[in-house]
């Protein structure tokens, strides 16, 4: 066995910022590390966190992570992030709101960047995934971008979706506009404290009794006001009587079937010098050559 992978299953915190830099980075030797940990994994719980910008989505993360820890439960964190338009980092640095638990050796942050992908995560955020559960963390808990109509993402990658929603910006239109009826498992009013949250809670209500799920769920509705740590008990119980219901097998191989289609074309646009994807792009926007021939082209070749 890798010495490496040794050290992960270990929780070694320098081996797993190690290896998810390697991830990142889609390093050859990461994808041989994740072979060797797949086997470990599929124990954990992952709790997707989304909801617009300036929703709470940190606070409430880090209100969870201290919940869950005085449970003695051990909680990775994946904060992602927007990207910076001239380093490629992340942007925002959630790990900035979170520093009580810097020295907890059972609570794991990583920061990671968009770095353009869409839907709300990082492209490697399934891998990153993995990685933390088989380095055995209870939890992991993902908190998007807040980015808009791209977050129903997170529903291909967590077991529960939290969808965190406030009053006064709009939230139930922009929730209906984004589908997140669709995916949250869970919804948290978060601020609830302002005026309006009674309206938007009634609302979602009203919204809710005309949907329909396949797994017959009606999304539980719960209140919080997470910077002052309230409504933080609720939630994580909301969550769980969802998760205690257990994952149906068919939409385990729905989302891993979704997962597969993702990791095929990220390999395939890897393959592809970006040098190409500039000349392609100039000989078709040129009239020199038809896209249908360049894709096949590429397909035989790559």
């Amino acid at each position: 066995m890798n010495p490496l992978t040794e050290k992960i299953l270990a929780r070694d915190a320098r081996a797993l910022a190690r290896a998810a830099t390697g991830i990142e980075e889609r390093r050859p030797e990461a994808e041989v590390l994740m072979r060797e940990l797949f086997p470990h994994t599929g124990r954990a719980v992952v709790m997707g966190i989304t909801g617009p910008p300036g929703a709470g989505k940190s606070t409430l993360c880090d209100h969870f992570a201290a919940a869950l820890r005085a449970e003695q439960k051990t909680v990775g964190i994946l904060a992602v992030d927007p990207s910076s338009p001239y380093t490629g980092g992340a942007l925002l640095g959630d790990r900035v709101r979170m520093q009580r638990h810097h020295a907890d050796p059972g609570v794991f942050i990583r920061s990671m960047a968009t770095r353009g992908w869409l839907g709300g995560l990082a492209r490697a955020t399934t891998e990153m995934t993995l990685l933390l559960d088989a380095a055995g963390f209870d939890v992991i808990l993902i908190e998007t971008v807040g980015a808009g109509q791209d977050e129903v993402e997170i529903a291909r990658l967590a077991d529960v979706t939290l969808v965190v929603l406030v009053p006064g910006m709009g939230d139930d239109v922009q929730a209906i506009k984004a589908g997140i009826m669709e995916i949250a498992d869970v919804f948290v009013i978060n601020k609830s404290d302002l005026p309006g949250a009674d309206k938007l809670e009634r609302e979602l209500k009203a919204s809710l009794s005309l949907a329909h799920r396949p797994d017959e769920w009606t999304p539980k509705i719960t209140v919080a006001v997470a910077s002052e740590g309230a409504g933080i008990t609720d939630a994580l119980a909301a969550a769980r009587e969802y998760h205690q219901r257990g994952v149906d097998p068919a939409r385990k191989a729905r989302i891993w079937s979704g997962r597969l289609r993702e990791m095929l074309r990220e390999q395939l646009l890897e393959r592809v010098p970006s040098e190409e994807f500039d000349a392609a792009g100039r000989d078709v926007a040129e009239r020199r050559r038809d896209p249908y021939t360049i894709l096949h082209d590429w397909l035989r070749k790559y």
